[in-house]
């Protein structure tokens, strides 16, 4: 069996340094380690819309600046199929037939609905579609027979209820879809990147994200209002580690050599943390090494970007390509389900001599 990733991110905005430690660096490993056969990135601007119908504007917009993010961290269009959902219709075809298979309250009880269903103050007015989106996903990643879907560990609940839809769909039908496995950050830190203000999550509205296009004056001054330990009001006073930002992004970003390089006084983030927990660290000293960290990190990310920013129709050209051959790949198991499921009428020559025997005596 073929080794396949399906991955992909909602076009509702830029993306950030959280999206760069859970999922995007590892899908640049992943794509560069020749371990797969075929890896497929989706902009799911189908999925963005069902909580953004009323401003398919917004949506229109950031498809371009996420294809600008996913080949600016080194997603390469030679090695990875990008591809825009929408341009593949066979998907909404098999999300059609797997909600058969699924039960509302099973869609009610996953945890990442709730959460998210919350978080937009839905309530009682949760639109048909972003309630199905569970669904809609399992349809993505079934469609390109993917065997290892790399998320965050607050996708696991949604990989979840797609492996179930495929082991009721071979249960039933027969085996025909591919049963995919989750793959999670390795590093423990990247399961969950907050935001610059301490919230749990980076997000747009709340801005408290460092985006991946951010300039470099930017992202200085969004460390620099970083959320620390409130309670290290002087250097001399003994600092928390627990839930402050700047050791949070040094332990996904922070290596023994940026040490050397740029606060040699230190030979790794274990002696700086003891420093800053006995007391006589200030987070200034601290702010200023992680903005070096991350400018590290971003200087290339940067550079790329600018070279596709001077021809974005060479951008789209990529996305219409990909687009092509995501939607052969989707076809061929949309074929395979039609058969199974025996709704491939004008294919079955022998269902047609059936009915020709039966009403010609």
């Amino acid at each position: 069996m073929e080794k396949i990733i399906l991955t992909g991110d909602r076009p509702t905005g830029k993306l950030h340094l959280g999206h760069y430690v859970g999922s995007l660096k590892r899908r640049v490993e992943l794509q560069n380690s020749g371990e797969y056969d075929k890896i497929f990135v989706m902009i799911a601007d189908a999925q963005a819309l069902t909580d953004n119908a009323d401003n398919p504007e917004k949506v229109r917009q950031n498809i371009i600046e996420v294809a600008l993010d996913y080949l600016s961290v080194g997603i390469d269009p030679e090695k990875t199929t990008i591809f825009i959902q929408s341009q593949v219709p066979e998907l909404a075809e098999l999300a059609f037939y797997y909600m058969n298979l699924v039960t509302v309250s099973r869609v009610q009880r996953n945890p990442t609905v709730k959460t998210e269903i919350k978080m937009r103050n839905f309530e009682q007015s949760i639109p048909v579609g972003f309630f199905c989106y569970p669904v809609s996903q399992a349809s993505d990643i079934t469609a390109f027979k993917a065997t290892t879907v790399p998320v965050g560990e607050d996708q696991a609940p949604m990989i979840e209820l797609t492996r179930e839809i495929v082991n009721r769909f071979n249960n039933v039908y027969g085996e025909t879809l591919v049963e995919p496995e989750i793959l999670l950050p390795s590093n423990a830190a990247c399961l969950r990147l907050p935001g610059t203000d301490g919230k749990a999550k980076m997000s747009k509205s709340l801005g408290n994200c460092i985006y991946l296009s951010d300039t470099a004056k930017e992202v200085s001054k969004k460390i620099k209002s970083m959320y620390t330990d409130p309670l290290h009001l002087n250097v001399a006073d003994p600092g928390h580690l627990e839930g402050n930002c700047p050791f949070i992004y040094l332990d996904a970003f922070c290596r023994d050599e940026h040490f050397e390089r740029y606060l040699p006084e230190y030979k790794n983030l274990d002696e700086m943390k003891a420093h800053y927990t006995r007391g006589g660290l200030g987070d200034g000293t601290v702010k200023k090494f992680l903005t070096k960290v991350i400018e590290e990190e971003l200087a290339e990310i940067r550079e790329r970007r600018k070279k596709y920013e001077q021809d974005i129709p060479a951008v789209y050209d990529i996305l219409k390509r990909g687009s092509e051959v995501a939607r052969e790949a989707a076809a061929a198991t949309l074929a395979d389900v039609r058969k199974a499921m025996r709704i491939n009428y004008f294919d079955d020559e022998e269902l047609v001599k059936e009915q020709a025997r039966k009403y010609q005596g």
